[in-house]
């Protein structure tokens, strides 16, 4: 079924199996000898999240290379630690004010340093953030900073609900969109997702996201041939259809004409900072290389 504006997922289907997905993957970079990040909640949610696959590579049980997919823990790990560095260089330029859109299964509030009196707010499905919140409390975990939740599908007025939870337009923000503007939303309602953070973003506010290659194959194809990969294998999830076919406009050049200045990475970037080899990955436009990762400064 192609995706719609009222459709709905959970965190075992569709674009929520994503979420777990990429959970499991940095559940085994961060069980390495050396690893690459150090994800303590990102096995326990996955368990919860009930794909018994991911479960079992979240856990060890399986490996990544039994399914053919070995590649999946250095690239997502390599990832997160580019993101994760995000924040830090925000909080030196002063930012105490941080959301993650689209937050999913992301465990930073509960795992990063933060500066003292920095506000998190995390906007997802209301079904998403309840399941995430049950289940970190449910281990008796505690956020490292203050967490705000909002909840909301992005699609629909978020502004607005953020602004309800607390949020200071007139204070530089550090804006996460982490696996998100890939084709996950419709053509049109990312390029109002950019220009909604822009209005709500003060000089000196920071954006940090990833976004596909104009001359790369869709991510959710890619996901897509992944998951037929493991049905052969004998291993299926549920992912559906993933993107929507009419995508957005280029990020980087959308965020430069609302007034952000942009430092655009390859994936080759990423891995060379997390010290971690290419290995079998495909870092062209077909392959795992298929998107762009960038930092921005509104001007």
């Amino acid at each position: 079924m192609n995706r719609s504006d009222n459709d709905t997922w959970d965190l075992a289907s569709s674009v929520g199996a994503t979420a777990t997905m990429v959970a499991a993957a940095r559940a085994a970079a961060s069980r390495r000898a050396d690893p690459i990040i150090s994800d303590t909640f990102a096995e326990p949610l996955v368990r919860a999240a009930g794909v018994e696959l991911f479960a079992r590579l979240a856990s060890g049980e399986l490996e990544y290379a039994d399914i053919g997919s070995a590649w999946m823990p250095d690239y997502f790990g390599a990832r997160a630690k580019f993101f994760d560095a995000f924040f830090p260089a925000a909080f030196s330029a002063g930012i105490r004010q941080a959301v993650i859109v689209g937050s999913g299964l992301d465990s930073r509030a509960y795992r990063l340093e933060w500066a003292p009196e920095t506000v998190v707010y995390e906007i997802d499905q209301p079904e998403v953030l309840a399941f995430k919140n049950v289940t970190l409390g449910r281990l008796g975990a505690d956020p490292k900073t203050e967490v705000r939740p909002v909840e909301i599908d992005l699609r629909q007025d978020w502004p607005a609900a953020l602004r309800a939870a607390g949020f200071n337009p007139a204070e530089p923000t550090a804006w996460l969109a982490e696996g998100l503007m890939i084709g996950y939303l419709p053509g049109h309602t990312q390029d109002r997702m950019l220009e909604q953070i822009t209005a709500l973003s003060a000089p000196g506010s920071r954006l940090a996201a990833d976004y596909p290659r104009n001359d790369s194959a869709s991510m959710g194809s890619l996901i897509l041939r992944t998951a037929e990969d493991w049905r052969r294998r004998g291993y299926a999830v549920d992912f559906g259809t993933l993107t929507y076919a009419h995508g957005p406009d280029n990020v980087q050049s959308s965020l430069q004409a609302r007034g952000w200045q942009t430092v655009s990475y390859h994936l080759t970037d990423l891995l060379t900072a997390a010290e971690v080899p290419v290995g079998d990955m495909d870092t062209g436009p077909g392959g795992q290389g298929a998107l762009h990762y960038l930092t921005a400064t509104r001007r």
